[in-house]
């Protein structure tokens, strides 16, 4: 047995060393970069860091209705174009059935993160008849009809497009006289009016893309490169080769941005030009993500100040300590040596608890943080009921060492199914959460079950092994030393 709890006591020592090394701030002892490298650190939520949080709701047309794999589809579109801003710990999840709820941590801009969340970003690559298209027209494809925008709309960026083939010779791009189409007013129905005019036959389209990324030119120039997988290169291959010397036009959400001159058959790559920084980043995110299932509207909007953020902190943090620091004092004097074992347990706990956070990772908000410290008074609950069991099995009359094993096992019970209860009903906050898109819900329910799960073990296993270690070091011949004033005489055979 005093082997065992040697071994056991090792264990948990260098289970604290690792992960007091992993709760400490990053730059801290950072071995060969490895916190920094694998991304070890505390990730904060909206609430916390400050950020956007945007409230999307689909409208189909009239006469259509969108199902649950409709507004999946549209929530992972989202998630990947997220995924390219550079956001740190977004949250993008579906609430009820129609909307999507966007968090997007430490973002800068919020109307262009609003902007790139609703663009379509329909690329066609379409077959002009001969016939050259200005830049800015609005043309209707086979693929759908162009709408005439409302009065607020603002007109997409153009640029020059130039078509290149991996191993053939660069076409040269040559921009049609003419500028930015103006809005020719505003809808006056639900339904928007469509552009008069032909309907252009796609050659390519966004969906044909395998891959869409910033790169550039044989000048140096910055530019998005896409590139062609599949039937859509063998038929871009074929009719490149066959219009040599005729106008090909590039069109974005059914306005053109560029018309070239095909000089060779182009199979598989190509590039457009003539772009800003920012419009090449937003342009190469927004194809490679791919369209919107269904048009988005924001209905509700909400930016959170990082000072607000940094406020909740502080005050959290000072919460923490003034509450474990009254937990601290009342189990020492209430219980004495076990009560300090507890304090040294719950040490050993919060070290584990912030460890796990860094590394699952959890996105800590100001209802993560609630739970956390729920999570504490839950762990120094069942210490209550073990040393209080401890000091039942010593009045009854046990030797100090069998009363300790006896407090540990019949409060095992006790502690176990209402733990268990405990994390059952997080599940179903966090289930909830999700459903309706509740992230501090998600918040309190994922920290909450962390804790009472890492709680078990630093109750169970870490209390009873340092007081294991300590009796076999030094024997307890005092029960006062156990929070036992008087013991109950069961030699006479009557009472007092």
């Amino acid at each position: 047995m005093r082997s065992r709890s040697n071994l056991v006591l090792l264990g948990i020592v260098l289970v604290t060393l690792v992960t007091t090394w992993i709760s400490l701030p990053t730059d801290f002892l950072d071995i060969a970069g490895f916190k920094e490298d694998n991304d070890i650190y505390i990730h904060e939520g909206l609430d916390l860091q400050g950020g956007l949080q945007v409230i999307l709701e689909a409208r189909p047309p009239d006469g259509q209705s969108i199902g649950s794999d409709e507004l999946n589809g549209t929530r992972d579109t989202i998630e990947r174009r997220v995924s390219g801003l550079g956001v740190s710990e977004p949250l993008i999840q579906t609430r009820g059935s129609n909307q999507i709820v966007v968090e997007l941590p430490g973002i800068d801009d919020p109307d262009a993160a609003i902007s790139l969340l609703q663009e379509t970003a329909l690329l066609e690559i379409i077959d002009t008849q001969g016939t050259p298209l200005n830049v800015g027209t609005r043309v209707n494809t086979s693929l759908g009809p162009a709408f005439l925008p409302t009065a607020t709309a603002t007109p997409t960026a153009m640029g020059e497009v130039t078509a290149e083939a991996e191993g053939t010779p660069t076409t040269e791009g040559t921009p049609a006289a003419g500028e930015t189409a103006t809005p020719e007013g505003s809808p006056t129905a639900p339904a928007a009016p469509t552009v008069d005019g032909p309907t252009y036959e796609v050659v390519v389209s966004g969906a044909d893309i395998k891959d869409a990324y910033p790169t550039r030119d044989q000048f140096g120039g910055i530019v998005v490169g896409f590139e062609l997988e599949g039937d859509a290169a063998d038929r871009f291959f074929q009719y490149t080769s066959t219009h040599i010397g005729q106008p090909m036009s590039i069109v974005v959400d059914k306005i053109v941005i560029n018309t070239a001159t095909i000089n060779s058959a182009i199979s598989n790559q190509g590039i457009i030009n003539g772009l800003s920084a920012q419009q090449v980043s937003d342009l190469s995110l927004q194809l490679k993500s791919g369209a919107l299932e269904v048009p988005l509207e924001v209905v509700q909007s909400r930016t959170v100040g990082p000072t607000l953020g940094q406020d909740s902190i502080d005050k959290s943090i000072v919460a923490g300590i003034v509450g474990l620091s009254l937990v601290a004092i009342m189990m020492i004097l209430y219980y004495r040596l076990p009560g300090l074992l507890s304090i040294v347990a719950l040490l050993i706990y919060t070290s584990v608890v912030f460890a796990l956070f860094k590394l699952i990772p959890v996105t800590l908000t100001l209802a993560g943080i609630a739970g956390f410290i729920l999570s504490i008074g839950m762990a120094v609950d069942a210490n209550v009921l073990i040393f209080s069991r401890l000091k039942d099995e010593i009045r009854t009359g046990r030797p100090i060492r069998n009363a300790i094993e006896a407090g540990f096992d019949h409060a095992w019970p006790s502690i176990r199914d209402s733990n268990i209860a405990t994390m059952i009903t997080c599940v179903i906050l966090y289930w909830f959460g999700r459903y309706t898109g509740a992230s501090i819900i998600q918040g309190f329910a994922l920290t909450l079950f962390i804790g009472v799960v890492v709680s078990m073990f630093t109750a169970i296993i870490v209390t009873r092994t340092l007081l294991r270690v300590l009796l076999n070091i030094r024997p307890i011949t005092d029960q006062w030393w156990l929070g036992v004033e008087h013991t109950r005489d069961t030699s006479a055979g009557v009472a007092d």
